[in-house]
């Protein structure tokens, strides 16, 4: 009963049966209302027929002063003929001639037939068992009441119309369920299945199988669901591979600065190095090892503060002239060793309130991604300008260039395209900038070198 294969076509079974009830009931007693009028206009119709012809007749007798006899009816033909039952009330307005009318007689007292109105009422006749619905029209002698024509009809008729409405009310909802449990039933596999896939392939995700199948084609919104819960695993399984390579890839980078440093360290220690020169290389190894195994180290922390949200920035009034000056002189010696084209452009100097840091170190990155995939004799330009309310800086090397599908990769940790890196300055420098309310552009065409552009907020 707990599974929602068999609890949706109960729940909609319920429905429909509970639906079926109301309406039911409500058909009922509209019809019991209608059958109820239709049957006091058929007695009203049928007792101002009878009234009027007796009227006539008694008008008849009397204007003729040599023979006063009742008029005749033949009653039988006449019940026979409408179904109902036929009475007299009122006054013997023919003294021991009466019964020859062929009426029955009702007591005198049954109805206010003085009245001269119809009168719509119930009573049971004598000798009778059950009740009758009846209606009274007075018979005129001019435009004296003398008696009243009562019309009857057994309540029972009218109950039983209702009855037999119930019986076929009762089938037809009975047919309606069975047409009902068979739509439910289809429409549960159709919107259940589906959802037992889903369910089974979430199972699967929680055991850290990706692989899992959803349902294709599944209608409306389980269809929705199907396809971002399939883009979802999709994600899944790519950032399992991403950490695998990001633990696998911050391991090596941080063995192999390590295993160098030992291995001086150790040399040094056993006195296999006794020349004061190679003893003087291998100090300056150790601690340019231990310089870039302190910026590995500061890089991925900085990478994890900014993934959980908790680097903060200051706000400051930072000068982009002197900024890009500084950062600019940090690899002049190194563009001159490499006797590589290094120039900066600044049409503008504009001060911005911002992290002047983090803008330096984004900056920075960029430089250093330039100068790794810029061959030796080549090109590197530095430029800030303003554009429509926004600073760009942007550094143009004449480098391999990037292919259109390796663009979105380039900026994920320790992916690049050059030797000698972490792989994690471009990755910084995209996600600091995000943090400094700006963004990182990137053009490039293979062959024609690249160009990657930090755009920040001039105000």
């Amino acid at each position: 009963m707990n599974s929602l294969r068999v609890r949706l076509p109960l729940l909609f079974l319920a429905g429909i049966a509970l639906a079926g009830v109301i309406t039911t009931v409500i058909a009922i007693q509209l019809f019991r209302s209608f059958a109820h009028d239709q049957a006091l206009t058929s007695l009203n119709r049928e007792a101002s027929g009878v009234a009027a012809l007796f009227s006539n007749a008694v008008e008849a007798s009397y204007g003729n002063p040599e023979d006063r006899s009742p008029p005749r009816f033949a009653a039988k033909n006449l019940e026979l003929a409408t179904g109902d039952k036929i009475y007299l009330v009122g006054p013997r307005i023919f003294p021991g001639q009466e019964n020859v009318t062929g009426l029955k007689r009702l007591p005198i007292q049954t109805i206010d037939w003085q009245s001269g109105k119809s009168l719509t009422f119930e009573f049971t006749p004598p000798g009778a068992d059950r009740s009758y619905l009846a209606v009274a029209t007075p018979i005129f002698l001019g435009k004296t009441s003398v008696g009243a024509i009562v019309v009857a009809t057994k309540t029972t008729d009218v109950s039983q119309q209702v009855n037999d409405l119930i019986k076929r009310l009762a089938l037809a909802g009975l047919l309606g369920l069975v047409a009902a449990a068979l739509l439910a039933w289809y429409l549960s596999r159709r919107i259940v299945k589906p959802v037992l896939q889903l369910s089974a392939a979430a199972d699967g995700v929680a055991e850290g199988n990706y692989a899992v199948s959803v349902p294709a084609n599944a209608p409306g919104e389980l269809g929705h669901l199907s396809e971002r819960f399939s883009e979802m695993t999709d994600r899944l399984a790519e950032v399992e591979v991403m950490e695998r390579n990001f633990l696998m890839s911050v391991s090596h980078e941080l063995r192999t600065p390590l295993t160098a440093i030992r291995g001086h360290i150790s040399a040094l220690l056993e006195g296999v190095v006794d020349d004061p020169e190679l003893e003087q290389l291998s100090l300056e190894t150790v601690e340019a090892e231990a310089t870039r195994l302190e910026r590995l180290v500061g890089d991925i922390l900085d990478l994890a503060k900014l993934d959980t949200h908790r680097f903060t920035v200051t706000r400051e009034e930072v000068d982009m002239g002197t900024l890009l000056d500084q950062a600019f002189e940090t690899y002049r010696d190194e563009a001159r060793r490499r006797d590589i084209d290094y120039r900066q452009e600044l049409s503008e100097r504009p001060v911005i309130t911002s992290d002047g840091d983090r803008v330096l170190q984004v900056v920075g990155n960029l430089l250093s991604n330039a100068f790794r995939a810029t061959p030796d004799g080549g090109s590197i330009e530095l430029s800030l300008a303003q554009v429509n309310g926004s600073v760009q800086v942007a550094v143009q090397d004449s480098g391999p260039g990037i292919a259109p599908e390796a663009r979105d990769r380039l900026f994920r940790p320790f992916v690049s395209d050059s030797t000698g890196g972490t792989g994690l300055g471009l990755a910084i420098a995209k996600e600091l900038s995000a943090a400094l309310g700006g963004r990182i552009e990137l053009e490039s065409e293979p062959g024609h070198g690249a160009r990657f552009q930090l755009v920040l907020p001039a105000r």
